[in-house]
């Protein structure tokens, strides 16, 4: 999904430091997540339908403008390529979760299935199942963000393909933007 390619990305233009952050930011929008599920952001979807539709068509946006940064030519950026600063790519990534409504779903519909109203204190088990997810999700991206570091080295060797690169991402964040497009609001 976008939170795979978006960490992937990084590690390709900044190296395994870069997807590690990258990683980071993720594991921190899942936190968020867990406490908007845990404050029962599910009741206020299912009250205002189109909030639904507003966190979708903001994330086809996103992907849209990533698409675009990843292909315009480097002139219109202006001269070289300028480094992106880590609290820059952590805060991107964090934006690039929060702006994924199918993440939203998977807290809203994953995590309560675990959760034993019986037991009590729901919220509090949705904050820790939600707190174990994220750090696996966390640790998971950081791999990738590893191979798309590794994948920055092998580029860094062949030129011809790193050219390609910023087409293949734009490639694969339009495809998701346009599978956004397409996804119905879950009844």
């Amino acid at each position: 999904g976008p939170n795979m390619a978006f960490v992937i990305a990084q590690g390709v233009a900044y190296g395994a430091r870069g997807g590690a952050v990258a990683a980071l930011g993720i594991g921190a929008a899942d936190l968020v997540l867990t406490a908007l599920t845990a404050g029962g952001m599910s009741a206020v979807l299912n009250a205002w339908p189109p909030a639904f539709d507003l966190i979708r068509y903001a994330g086809v946006v996103y992907l849209l403008h990533l698409a675009w940064k990843a292909v315009r030519p480097r002139s219109a950026a202006g001269v070289g390529v300028a480094q992106l600063s880590l609290r820059t790519v952590f805060l991107r990534a964090l934006l690039n979760s929060l702006l994924n409504p199918k993440a939203l779903l998977f807290f809203m519909v994953f995590l309560p299935q675990f959760v034993d109203a019986g037991r009590g204190a729901v919220a509090a088990q949705l904050l820790i199942l939600g707190g174990v997810l994220s750090v696996i999700s966390t640790v998971f991206h950081a791999l990738l963000g590893g191979m798309g570091g590794a994948a920055r080295r092998f580029l860094g060797r062949h030129p011809r393909a790193a050219g390609a690169q910023p087409y293949a991402l734009a490639t694969v964040l339009l495809l998701l933007a346009i599978r956004l497009v397409l996804m119905r609001r879950p009844l």
